[in-house]
């Protein structure tokens, strides 16, 4: 009996002791839609509605003051993804210090657009997603909104 005690309050001394499995991040996930569009609304230009971007739009993420995180390339809808690794770019620094850019002129997609800036848009969560084993994290971010930067260049 006595034997039988000892073990228990080892073993509750051991779960005490050991620290409980803490959440971690795994994924951070970037996606959305680039409009045709100087403000990225569905907005009437020269009494039509704009359509979505060009297939293969280039659509960067930078962090400070110019450096490319990553790449991708619009679909047919203009929908776009791309993962970055959060041991390297932590979500604070890509909610605070990165935008999108979208690298493809805003002119390839109606002629009567400029030719010159870039779209670019900040970023926020979407969604975030637990679970699996030890409460594994997957974030999902988009464009707050890609706005016409006529000073922005590559």
């Amino acid at each position: 009996m006595a034997l039988a005690k000892m073990f228990m309050i080892f073993l509750l001394a051991a779960l005490i002791a050991t620290p409980a499995v803490v959440a971690q991040l795994v994924s951070i996930r970037i996606s959305g839609v680039v409009l045709c569009s100087v403000n990225g609304n569905l907005d009437v230009i020269n009494g039509l509605t704009p359509k979505f971007f060009l297939v293969n739009a280039t659509v960067q993420l930078r962090c400070g003051t110019r450096n490319m995180v990553s790449s991708t390339i619009t679909n047919g809808s203009g929908v776009f993804s791309l993962v970055v690794d959060p041991r390297v770019n932590t979500l604070p620094l890509l909610l605070s210090n990165c935008r999108l850019v979208v690298a493809t002129p805003l002119s390839t997609c109606n002629a009567s657009l400029p030719s010159v800036g870039l779209l670019a848009s900040s970023l926020r969560i979407v969604n975030i997603g637990i679970g699996g084993f030890g409460g594994l994290i997957n974030v999902g971010l988009g464009p707050t909104g890609f706005i016409l930067n006529p000073n922005l260049i590559l």
